[in-house]
């Protein structure tokens, strides 16, 4: 079993990326194979993971998987890997809403059997830290603290008054950083700005966060803290692509009608939220998979049978991915034909007449816009009607996050029934086109996938 830690803390904005990017860095750097995990379902955060190790970064959601997958996808992340590295979501012992600690990091910890690094903000406190850190050490005693970080230090007289505290508190401190020395990375209206926006930037911000880390943590001592997650003796079997559409409606089967079909999937600046297993799970049913941009590429890929286009910022893009026209019309030619297409959320934007006022793809009879309102939580779904990708009455749990609107025309049939935590319908089924603003996770439905390739296959 690989060893691993989880990088935790009492709260948002505490620091947790910037001491988890960091830590991947600066053991990449080192040699060593460094899985990247994010708990949740944030996707900005994993492309950062994903630069300072070179690894796909991959999320771990036990609201959307279900805690039996999260172990399993986990190892199918960290096979080969030297040592993996697990940032959590929030502080440690939130999870989704009412439901107890599901879809925490201290559950991830636990179903991992991985110690936690704790990284506290220092600013404004001395000796309540130890408080703090005796709080979280005792909440929950089968979540294993085994250090703390310290982060936002303002001096070496602050460091002195804090490592002081923590001493004797049996938690022990693995390293400190100060606060002039923060990293920062540009935010907008979701979070940090994606790397797939800021490529030069994020390498030298990510190198930045490998040379403060080296600076301020002992390395050492948190290798050894993860190894020592490698002798529970309960591994767990890697989740594969291939086996989880066995297990779906009777397995893959023959091969789609008509070879392997291509899948265009919507990539570059305008579209960065994805999933890596989605794509692992269009190959294992079939498909090829081929990557395009929006905002540069006039033509779909050649052979094009079907389109995924996930979640992202369109509405930052708005004007190029507009002036794009001959893209546009390639994409309405093709959901003219009947072709799969599944999109979600920038996605479902894209295929609206327009969002902003600018011209988009005009598949759907909507528009879109920007809102005060941010939109943001798990949800419970089930599929209204048959389509592309989900059978009626497929049930699954999936997440919202978004900040704009849609405005539906007549007669438009819905993707979703939302049952918690309101009842409500969402999105659109139009022809072969799957639209929404539900962000899922096919791992925990691969029949999805299945289903998409199996329409793209046919004549």
């Amino acid at each position: 079993m690989v060893a691993r830690i989880v990088v935790a803390a009492p709260s948002s904005g505490s620091g947790k990326t910037t001491v988890a990017t960091g830590l991947m860095a600066a053991f990449s750097e080192r040699g060593l194979a460094v899985s990247p995990h994010k708990v949740g379902p944030d996707y900005i955060d994993p492309g950062y993971h994903a630069l300072a190790t070179g690894r796909p970064g991959r999320n771990l959601d036990a609201y959307m998987c279900g805690p039996e997958l999260v172990a399993p996808l986990f190892e199918h992340g960290a096979a080969g890997c030297d040592l993996a590295i697990v940032e959590g979501v929030m502080g440690l012992y939130d999870g989704a809403a009412g439901q107890g600690e599901l879809a925490s990091t201290a559950q991830i910890a636990k179903l991992l059997r991985a110690p936690v690094v704790l990284v506290v903000d220092g600013s404004s406190q001395s000796r309540s830290v130890a408080a703090l850190v005796h709080g979280f050490a005792s909440w929950d005693p089968e979540v294993r603290i085994g250090g703390v970080i310290l982060n936002k230090v303002g001096s070496d007289r602050h460091e002195e008054l804090l490592r002081e505290a923590l001493d004797g508190s049996g938690v022990p401190v693995l390293g400190a950083l100060r606060r002039a020395r923060q990293v920062r990375t540009p935010s907008r209206h979701l979070g940090l700005v994606p790397v797939a926006e800021r490529q030069a930037e994020a390498v030298e911000a990510v190198a930045a966060l490998a040379g403060q880390v080296r600076a301020g943590v002992d390395l050492e001592a948190v290798l050894a803290l993860a190894r020592s997650a490698a002798g529970s003796g309960r591994e767990a079997g890697a989740w594969s692509p291939a086996l989880a559409g066995v297990a779906a409606q009777g397995g893959w089967g023959d091969a789609p009608r008509g070879g392997s079909p291509v899948v265009a999937v919507a990539a570059g600046p305008a579209f960065t939220f994805s999933y890596a297993e989605h794509s692992e799970l269009l190959a294992a049913a079939g498909a090829t998979v081929v990557p395009f941009d929006p905002l540069h590429d006039e033509q779909l890929p050649d052979g094009t049978r079907g389109l995924v286009i996930g979640g992202g910022f369109p509405e930052v893009y708005a004007p190029e991915l507009s002036a794009n026209e001959p893209l546009r019309k390639a994409v309405a030619e093709l959901a003219r034909t009947g072709a799969p297409a599944a999109a979600e959320c920038a996605g479902l934007l894209y295929l609206a007449r327009s969002l902003d006022g600018q011209p988009m793809c005009g598949v759907l009879d909507a528009e879109a816009r920007m809102s005060e309102k941010l939109t943001l939580g798990y949800r419970e779904a089930v599929a209204v009607g048959d389509s592309a990708l989900a059978a009626a009455g497929t049930r699954l749990r999936g997440h919202e996050f978004h900040r704009t609107a849609v405005e539906p025309g007549a007669g438009a049939a819905p993707a979703w029934g939302i049952t918690h935590p309101q009842r409500r319908v969402e999105g659109f089924v139009q022809d072969g086109v799957h639209a929404s603003y539900l962000h899922t996770h096919w791992a925990a439905a691969p029949e999805m996938a299945y289903r998409f390739v199996e329409r793209c296959g046919r004549p």
